[in-house]
């Protein structure tokens, strides 16, 4: 038991940012969806069956973009290592919210942001999973998918918590 510990010890400040790198994902993802409605408001106007339709389009956009994606990104990240890609990927998922915080009403802005968002989120999520997988031994392994894990469920909780309180300053 000993020595599986400090293997861990080992790989345990790498598995720690990835977790990071995933706590911030999603984060980011869940401060959209409490703000979602007002923005659909404002592309489309008070017509709520087509507002609903809209809602339904813009959540399905993002998962959609992640499940087609993901595959071809756990290859590149093969070739081109975990690293450059996750750092791409935060990067771009950053420059996809601030798009759809600017999107000021266009319905386009609004899916060109959520297809980029699933994009490269399908990116970070999957290749941090990759990496925790080729870095950790078997033994170890739960240890590091369940610390990013925990930070996705974090995420995904203080995510739209985040979102409705700054929402309410101001969208």
């Amino acid at each position: 038991a000993r020595a599986t510990d400090d293997g861990f010890r080992a790989v345990f400040r790498p598995i720690l940012l990835l977790a990071i790198t995933v706590f911030i994902d999603l984060l980011g993802f869940g401060i959209i969806l409490p703000n979602l409605p007002q923005y659909i408001e404002q592309a489309v106007g008070q017509d709520h069956s087509r507002a609903a339709l809209v809602g339904s389009w813009l959540a399905a956009s993002y998962s959609l973009s992640q499940f087609l994606c993901a595959p071809a990104w756990g290859r590149y990240s093969d070739r081109a290592g975990r690293r450059p890609v996750i750092l791409l990927s935060l990067i771009g998922i950053a420059v996809s919210y601030i798009f759809f915080g600017l999107s000021n009403g266009h319905l386009w802005m609004l899916f060109a942001a959520r297809l980029a968002a699933g994009f490269l989120s399908s990116a970070s999520i999957g290749v941090a999973f990759a990496y925790v997988a080729d870095v950790t031994t078997p033994e170890n392994r739960a240890k590091g998918m369940g610390m990013l894990g925990a930070c996705f469920g974090l995420g995904f909780m203080f995510g739209p918590a985040l979102g409705g309180w700054l929402g309410g300053i101001s969208l």
